[in-house]
């Protein structure tokens, strides 16, 4: 058989008139970041096209596949190659695309000065002046801060560190910044990444080390929720001993919505995403929202305008691409409760475009003498304790 392994040099050397581009991986991990030029299949889409007489694929056409590492391109374009078809996989999947693209485009000194002229210009009024907006009207910052602004590694946190920048040399406070990076056990590529990135945008991280992922790696249920808690109590503890008050984390106006949607359809309650919050375990220790009034769709124009490639999800479960898009029963995974969430309200938004807006001022307008029971502090109330004294 014939070698089926496409490099990101090779492939950079490549016309655009020259293949046939496409993606593997799912529509989340697609929407998080793409080689220009793709189209989105799924392997079981290609293989059932592969058994027909009508097709897309042509045999007389290069085909290169990608994954999200290139395990699951290999195979698929071996199964191909055997099919006659010229078939190729792109070595490392997306992962190794977008760090030679990285560090391709950090040797041009003037790229980290074009982003940040962009975020001054172009995307002024739809990232800069909500990220200020926030931070004023739930008074995020006071004068005298040192906040730990946590990097995962993926758009939100990235575009976070860069607004923090901005608004720390033209804002009103004065305070410090730490730009935490807490690596859980990430694969070396996922690494490089995230350095490159940070070296590319003028990002000082501070990074630390853990093995949180070889924690949860064997825990059967929950292992993201268990993953996710272990990390925000590392974050906290290590920003505590760089003298840190405040973390900030890249959640926005979207994940904001999401959250109170998936409470009530999953979990049977009403809970909001706060823009800030005292810890309860780390005395001293705040959390900050400040990206809660930027919406995601103008992060992923920031993203794709200064053609910037970030990691969504670098963790052992998917490292083979295959957890990601099969259950354990072997069937295609439609996926997890947030992506459900926005499947929903997309679809409502076709009927309703003010539906995410309304969703957002719900939370402000909470109506408490309509409300069946509620908790404070831990303790559920009835309405009833109060219905007999009212008028």
């Amino acid at each position: 058989m014939r070698d089926v392994e496409l490099s990101p040099e090779q492939f950079d050397a490549l016309l655009p008139d020259e293949y046939m581009l496409i993606d593997l991986r799912t529509k989340e991990e697609y929407d998080h970041g793409f080689i220009p030029g793709t189209m989105l299949f799924s392997p079981e889409q290609i293989r059932e096209f592969l058994g027909r007489k009508l097709s897309p694929f042509s045999k007389d056409t290069r085909i290169i596949l990608y994954c999200k590492y290139g395990t699951v391109s290999r195979d698929l374009a071996e199964e191909m190659a055997d099919e006659g078809y010229d078939a190729y996989s792109l070595t490392g999947g997306y992962g190794a695309w977008a760090l030679y693209e990285i560090q391709k485009e950090s040797k041009n000194e003037e790229r980290g000065v074009e982003i940040e002229r962009s975020l001054q210009k172009k995307f002024r009024r739809d990232l800069v002046n909500p990220f200020a907006r926030a931070i004023l009207k739930y008074d995020l910052i006071q004068n005298g801060d040192k906040i730990a602004v946590c990097i995962s590694g993926g758009k939100d946190s990235m575009l976070m560190a860069k607004l923090f920048q901005e608004f720390q040399k033209h804002g009103q406070y004065t305070f410090d910044l730490v730009f935490l990076c807490m690596d859980p056990g990430y694969n070396e590529a996922n690494r490089h990444i995230i350095e490159s990135n940070a070296k590319l945008l003028g990002i000082p991280l501070t990074f630390f080390e853990t093995q949180i992922f070889d924690a949860v790696y064997t825990v059967p249920n929950s292992p993201c929720y268990l993953c996710a808690r272990m990390r925000r109590g590392y974050l906290y503890k290590k920003a505590q001993e760089l003298g840190c008050n405040k973390i900030a984390l890249g959640h926005h106006y979207d994940d904001v919505i999401e959250t109170v949607l998936m409470g009530m359809l999953y979990s049977g309650q009403w809970s909001g995403m706060m823009p800030k919050l005292k810890s309860q375990n780390f005395s001293g220790m705040e959390l900050i929202r400040p990206l809660y009034f930027i919406r995601e769709a103008d992060i992923k124009r920031w993203r794709d305008a200064n053609r910037l490639h970030f990691i969504q999800c670098a963790c052992h479960f998917t490292d083979t691409c295959t957890t990601c898009q099969i259950t354990s029963d072997g069937k295609p995974n439609t996926g997890h409760k947030r992506t459900e969430t926005k499947r929903l309200i997309a679809e409502l938004k076709k009927t309703n475009p003010d539906i995410e807006t309304n969703i957002f001022h719900a939370m402000e307008n909470v109506c408490v003498d309509k409300l069946l029971g509620y908790k404070r502090d831990g303790v559920h109330h009835s309405f009833l304790e109060t219905y007999s004294e009212e008028n």
